[in-house]
């Protein structure tokens, strides 16, 4: 049997540096919010000619005033992603094709243009964090009911700790927040839940079983009990997201990184944030007796 328990208190204090620093660069450094959330201009290139690289768009792009340019491979070194803030000019990709025309000759076909607006863009940053918001509440609310209070409080402090860690892990990366991102944050979400309710089914199971078992040693019990479900589970998970993450192309590498990060912090929180909480509190048999003869 592994002895979880005795590192509670390490490895809560490395969960609290880790939502601090994650907090601070969010406040500070913030998120890089991709066009679907800022507004812009979405462009996917196809070259003709292997010798064009992204520098040389690039260069060539920023002599246009198109304002902040990111240019990037897509997939492989002859397809491009080009993004731009919003212009006011109406003919600007009319425009951009006669300059890459000019530079480069006729060798790009323009396989995809999107355009999003600010008010539109910003509905949807408003949209994305009420659902994240509600998701977090209607799991509080779940395990409030399916559970006691004090292993509801649990469950979402471990969901806060994942969301929040995974976003100040991107905050420091600097990898762009779009939509697929906040897909994936409510897919953590679940994931991180679902891998907490086994823990805690075993856990209830075991305070009624064993009224002598204090719930120090009675948490690292039901975390051994479950610890080849919740294996397998973030392995065969994990090997799906790296396939996706490393042969998926470029538009699904963020969805894809987000999942990673999600999963393995959804397994570390639901054993070594969940169950602190329980311990910490003081959770026994009579508690859950008490909790379950109120309904």
């Amino acid at each position: 049997m592994i002895a979880f328990n005795k590192y509670y208190n390490r490895f809560n204090i490395l969960s609290i540096s880790l939502v601090t620093i994650s907090l601070l660069l969010l406040i500070f450094k913030g998120l890089n919010f991709g066009i679907d959330f800022k507004g812009g201009t979405l462009i996917e290139l196809r070259s003709n000619d292997q010798k064009i690289t992204t520098s040389s768009l690039r260069d060539n792009l920023s002599q246009m005033n198109l304002g902040d340019v990111s240019v990037k491979n897509f997939g492989n070194k002859t397809d491009f992603l080009i993004k731009f803030e919003n212009n006011s000019n109406k003919n600007v990709i009319e425009e951009i094709k006669l300059s890459l025309d000019k530079s480069f000759g006729n060798n790009f076909s323009f396989r995809r243009v999107e355009k999003v607006g600010p008010k539109v863009s910003s509905e949807l940053l408003k949209s994305g964090v009420i659902a994240i918001s509600v998701a977090l509440t209607l799991m509080l609310i779940y395990i409030w009911i399916r559970f006691e209070w004090q292993f509801s409080l649990g469950a979402i402090l471990a969901l806060f700790h994942d969301v929040i860690v995974t976003l100040g892990l991107f905050s420091l990366l600097g990898l762009e927040i779009n939509l697929s991102i906040v897909a994936a944050v409510l897919t953590i979400v679940g994931y991180s839940m679902n891998d907490t309710v086994v823990i805690y089914d075993r856990v209830r199971e075991n305070l009624r079983k064993y009224s002598d078992i204090k719930i120090f040693e009675l948490t690292n019990t039901s975390i051994n009990e479950t610890l080849s479900r919740t294996l397998i589970t973030s392995i065969t998970t994990l090997l799906a997201l790296l396939s996706i993450f490393f042969f998926g192309g470029e538009i699904l590498k963020g969805f894809s990184l987000a999942m990673i990060f999600g999963v393995i912090f959804g397994t570390y929180s639901s054993i070594y944030i969940a169950n602190p909480i329980l311990v910490r509190l003081n959770v026994s048999q009579k508690t859950v007796l008490r909790e379950e003869s109120k309904n």
